[in-house]
């Protein structure tokens, strides 16, 4: 059951309920400015629902699991993922920083750096050792040629 908890989305989803309560609760009479705020925020959430949708076709193309505590059958190299190791996770923090943006929780900024180091050392780094066992070489080239983030 934990191991189902302790997934990227529920993180997300917990660091979103603590950007909206203090944008709700403790706004403290900061805003970013509705116009410029509400559109970069669309287009922030808009990237990170499209990096995630991206990524998910190349996991169903090469029918490997996406599951992060798993290890994948195989190593894709393709499509998003020649631009990022991690496009779901770029995808998380896209949406997190969009949505706080647009609820205007300006303290809550400080949470995206928090969620990236979580996401990181929980989930990135563990991945990318099991990658390294498996694919070796190969997987070793793909990190020279590809960012861990963009």
């Amino acid at each position: 059951m934990l191991k189902w908890i302790d997934m990227p989305p529920v993180w997300l989803a917990g660091f979103l309920v603590l950007a909206w309560v203090q944008a709700v609760h403790y706004p403290m009479g900061l805003d970013f400015g509705a116009v410029w705020a509400d559109l970069l925020g669309g287009l922030l959430v808009g990237g990170g629902l499209v990096l995630i949708v991206m990524a998910a076709m190349e996991f169903r193309r090469y029918r490997t699991s996406i599951v992060p505590h798993e290890t994948p059958e195989r190593l894709i190299q393709t499509g998003i993922f020649r631009r990022s190791r991690n496009p779901i996770y770029l995808g998380d923090a896209l949406i997190l920083a969009g949505l706080i943006l647009r609820w205007d929780a300006v303290l809550a900024l400080a949470l995206v750096p928090v969620f990236v180091w979580i996401i990181e050392t929980r989930f990135i780094i563990p991945e990318e050792n099991r990658m390294r066992r498996k694919f070796r070489m190969e997987f070793a080239r793909y990190c020279e040629k590809t960012r861990r983030w963009i």
